[in-house]
């Protein structure tokens, strides 16, 4: 038995799905934890590209077992579209498993989440208003609907009209919006109950069995430590707790069942959204717009342009810290290969004094400035290169200081977007 957590370490978009598939090979079973359809992974194989928002990145592999955990809320119109995309690529989606503890997000809770931004202004979240946090919100108030209740009609008609009567008149009386009918919701969440009913059940049951076979498994973390709804930068964050503390809480096992966690670190660093961003870039014709258009630095879910900035190795450390990794995964390294010199922030300053912490606070947040290493760069494409040796010097130097800085190996590099342009430089299972 063994398992590994992969984790974002940075604002999300680091390529987690591309680590994913890639150690999915070594795996049995594939979990996802957290998150819900705001999340959105790219994986290409074999230059065919699979964009996911809800499936696990393991579901390219029909012999994985790929499991929705408890902790993560179900769009089922989203997943439903996702499974009908990759059975037209030929993808066998049988092998998917979905808690049936695991939140439901309906069309009132896409409603009031964009209800929310607008009347928030201009200090709005910046979410996808995909309606995550407004069910977040109903699961810790109890009024939440889960899967179990999708799939029993008289529960499901009785729990979802009482939650759109007090949707409804929170849309009209507070937002003055309208409401939104109860029959056609009712009938259109009773289809998406009997097409998903063949892959509800009890996954933390079956992800016990799964470890008792002596099995290996994958936990998937969805966004990224910084948008942690308790360690980000609150509360410019995401409604859930991606780190991964919470593998064990969303998938239904114990702590003692963790055994490595695998940090995904872009090699550059990218926010989507509003919030701080000390290591950001404003320029128009600079290394922040070549990392932007090199990198097609656009939301997979959004399609917002993700703001662009210098890696900032003194976040990774404190995720590193938080997070308890053993491996750093090293992702679209070879964005950087036009470069003349790239720089890394090794720490911050406040009011001129290095600090060693990231404070919880915004308004100190916001005095802190990046301390910057300057780095040749290697300026030779590196798509080619399958061997942590084969690396340019230039490369090698600038992942050891980052090693350095954060204090944890490098595990794995990836130098493009398909499965075999990534290398590992240790075992994980």
């Amino acid at each position: 038995m063994s398992s590994v957590v992969v984790i974002g370490s940075q604002w999300g978009d680091e390529g987690k799905g591309k680590i994913v598939d890639y150690l999915a090979q070594q795996a049995d079973a594939v979990v996802r934890y957290s998150g819900g359809s705001n999340a959105g992974h790219t994986v290409v194989v074999n230059d065919v590209s699979y964009k996911l928002r809800l499936l696990p990145s393991g579901i390219l592999y029909s012999d994985k077992t790929c499991i929705l955990g408890n902790g993560v809320v179900i769009n089922p119109r989203v997943v439903l579209q996702e499974i009908a995309e990759m059975k037209a690529k030929g993808v066998d989606t049988s092998n998917l498993l979905i808690s049936d503890r695991a939140h439901v997000v309906f069309p009132y809770h896409e409603k009031q989440d964009e209800l929310q931004e607008a009347a928030l202004g201009d200090a709005k979240i910046g979410t996808t208003k995909g309606g995550i946090g407004p069910c977040y919100m109903d699961k810790v108030a109890r009024t939440g609907i889960r899967m179990c209740d999708l799939l029993n009609r008289d529960v499901l008609a009785a729990k979802l009209k009482r939650n759109l009567d007090a949707k409804n008149a929170l849309f009209t009386k507070v937002y003055g919006a309208e409401p939104l009918e109860y029959e056609p919701m009712l009938k259109a969440y009773l289809q998406y109950a009997e097409e998903l009913r063949p892959h509800v059940t009890d996954t933390s049951v079956a992800l016990g069995d799964i470890f008792d076979a002596g099995k290996k498994v994958l936990f998937e973390g969805a966004q990224a430590t910084f948008l942690d709804i308790d360690y980000g930068t609150y509360p410019y964050v995401t409604s859930s707790n991606p780190i991964a503390g919470n593998a064990a809480i969303g998938s239904g096992v114990g702590p003692r069942y963790i055994d490595h966690v695998v940090g995904v670190v872009k090699a550059y660093t990218t926010r989507v959204g509003e919030g701080p961003f000390t290591c950001e870039l404003f320029d128009t014709d600079g290394p922040g717009t070549y990392l932007r258009n090199t990198g097609h630095e656009f939301g997979t879910v959004t399609g917002r342009p993700r703001r662009c900035g210098w890696l900032d190795a003194f976040m990774v450390k404190y995720a590193a810290r938080l997070n308890s990794m053993d491996a750093l995964a090293i992702t679209r390294l070879d964005i950087l290969d036009g470069l003349d010199e790239i720089k890394m922030c090794t720490g911050w300053t406040i009011d001129g004094q290095p600090i060693q912490h990231i404070p919880a606070d915004l308004s100190i947040l916001a005095k802190a400035k990046p301390v910057y290493e300057t780095f040749k760069g290697w300026k030779k494409d590196i798509s080619g290169v399958r061997k942590y040796e084969d690396l340019p010097e230039e490369a090698r130097a600038y992942l050891a200081r980052l090693s350095e800085v954060v204090g944890v190996e490098i595990g794995i590099v990836s130098v493009g977007p398909n499965r075999d342009q990534t290398f590992s430089l240790k075992e994980f299972f």
